[in-house]
């Protein structure tokens, strides 16, 4: 099939489309789950895909809310779309999943019509738990991307972005365990778990004064004590350690560690550091595929530019993940008006209003006209492999 029919059959695919992926986004949208809870998002996700006539794996990668669906030529290059659709305690849908899920989906669905054409295929990937479960690492390990040739997804924002600033990061829970007493009758028998836990917060605290400019250590208690008149036994803080890449990352991590265990040492206490796995990567974003997404994304009517210092859009996502084990892109899509944060009250409202709706249906667009490029062309698959050259994986992945 030529390319340019193939971009017209697609553009009015997105058309057809658009009434059931904003009802799916708003649906999305009204119904906020947490990592690995997203029951309803993944079934009107696959419902939509039912309704179009695409088969699909439910609970896929022994993961209940994922699903993979695969459409084209048993042969020839496949292209991934990834699908997110998790949400944040407390503000929903303020990092925009509901965008990414029905935008992707989208795209995915569009493509499906011309895939076999091109002789090539199409994988829509639903992955959960992008807020800190890290549901695409696991459906790494599980083979979801064995067979892939390149990955992509959108990201919504306050501006149309080419890339996000996107950096590593590994959770780590630091428990305290001290020893009970009365705090007024016989405080020298115990041993202040919650002062152990503040004194390894007051040195990391002190330790961020000398990190690099890209580098982010957060923290809060999760427990701390039981009432004020008995010493506490037991505080857990949970940390967030990010830095610019995984090699950098580990050196971090060891420090922080040692501010955790000072804390302890300090108030005659026994500390366990507990890194959750898994850790999420840094984002390698392919050039070629970038640079042709950015095509097309001007051709849609939208003007992506790249991130500019003191005006990032910065933080984590397990997409870092795949880019280490194909070729992707993480650009950002305007969703919001300029200067509205992500995971942010606000933002929450936009990514369910018009201006969200004009990202689904932009970015399914956007996406789909970039993997009809990348199917149609031996010559861009050629570059965008040549290009690809990340480090080994810094974690076993069998």
């Amino acid at each position: 099939m030529d390319v340019t029919d193939a971009k017209a059959i697609v553009r009015d695919e997105i058309e057809r489309l658009t009434p059931a992926l904003l009802d799916l986004s708003h649906s999305i949208h009204a119904h906020p789950e947490l990592n690995f809870e997203e029951h309803h998002a993944h079934e009107a996700l696959t419902g939509v895909l039912d309704d179009n006539g695409i088969d699909v794996a439910r609970g896929a990668y022994d993961m209940p809310t994922a699903f993979d669906a695969r459409v084209g030529a048993t042969e020839g290059p496949t292209v991934a779309v990834l699908c997110e659709y998790d949400a944040l305690p407390e503000i929903g849908h303020a990092c925009g999943h509901n965008i990414i899920g029905s935008a992707g989906l989208g795209a995915g669905i569009a493509v499906a019509k011309v895939a076999e054409a091109l002789g090539g295929r199409v994988a829509i990937l639903g992955t959960p738990a992008e807020e800190g479960g890290g549901g695409k690492e696991f459906m790494i390990r599980r083979g979801a991307f064995d067979d892939v040739d390149l990955a992509m997804m959108i990201h919504p924002a306050d501006r149309d972005l080419h890339t996000m600033h996107t950096i590593a990061i590994q959770r780590v829970n630091a428990t305290y365990d001290g020893k009970a007493a009365h705090a007024a009758a016989a405080p020298h028998k115990g041993r202040n778990a919650l002062d152990a836990a503040v004194l390894g917060y007051n040195a990391v605290a002190a330790l961020r004064q000398h990190i690099r400019p890209e580098e982010r250590i957060h923290g809060i208690f999760t427990e701390a004590g039981v009432k004020p008149n008995i010493v506490p036994s037991r505080a857990v803080a949970e940390w967030y350690v990010r830095s610019g890449n995984m090699s950098s990352l580990e050196t971090l991590k060891e420090r922080v560690q040692r501010c955790l265990q000072g804390g302890a040492d300090a108030a005659g206490c026994e500390m366990h550091a507990e890194w959750l796995d898994p850790p999420f990567f840094d984002m390698i974003d392919n050039h070629p595929l970038l640079d042709r997404y950015v095509q097309n994304a001007i051709e849609v009517g939208r003007h992506p530019v790249p991130e500019q210092e003191g005006a990032m859009v910065v933080g984590s996502t397990d997409m870092g993940n795949v880019s280490y084990a194909v070729p992707s892109i993480h650009p950002m899509v305007k969703a919001a008006p300029e200067g509205t944060a992500i995971h942010t009250p606000d933002f929450e409202v936009f990514a369910g209003g018009e201006e969200g709706d004009r990202a689904v249906t932009d970015g399914a667009l956007t996406l789909a006209l970039t993997m009809v490029d990348c199917l149609a062309s031996d010559d861009l698959r050629r570059d965008i492999a040549d290009e690809f050259n990340p480090p080994p994986s810094p974690i076993p992945r069998s």
